[in-house]
């Protein structure tokens, strides 16, 4: 009996066909954000961990730095600004999520490894310089990722 998901795409494990993971494997034949990349080249794999290692570095650098400068009297430049920077950090934020939900275990670290990373250098108080200044309590432009 034909069920309705037979005709889905990824849900069957007929040759030909591919298959969606839905629990955590380890191997470079996977598919990350797009049909068919990397591929089943190791070369393309490594890529593809770099690619989302930098997605989820970008997502805390963003996330924990100040491109305004404070005390600017131009609010909505500012507001323009932030919002720009908002919609990028939730663009990329969702393309980790995206990349994980392959269930590679590589990707996975990769993305772990890439915020983990972004938060030492960017958010935690490692690199801070301490300073007496009022708006010295304000490490970004953007309020803290909730979910």
């Amino acid at each position: 009996m034909k069920t309705n998901h037979d005709h889905m795409p990824g849900m069957n494990n007929e040759p030909g066909h591919g298959m969606m993971h839905m629990t955590f494997f380890w191997s470079k034949n996977a598919e990350i954000l797009f049909s068919g990349w990397p591929g089943t080249r190791t070369g393309m794999y490594v890529l593809a961990l770099i690619v989302v290692f930098v997605l989820g570095f970008v997502v805390e650098l963003i996330s924990h730095s100040q491109f305004i400068k404070p005390g600017s009297t131009r609010h909505v430049a500012a507001g323009l600004v932030q919002t720009l920077l908002h919609g990028l950090r939730v663009g990329l934020a969702y393309l980790v999520m995206l990349a994980i939900m392959s269930f590679n275990g590589g990707v996975f670290l990769a993305a772990v490894a890439g915020h983990t990373l972004g938060f030492l250098l960017f958010g935690s108080r490692v690199f801070k310089k301490s300073s007496g200044t009022p708006d010295a309590g304000k490490t970004s432009d953007l309020p803290p990722v909730s979910c």
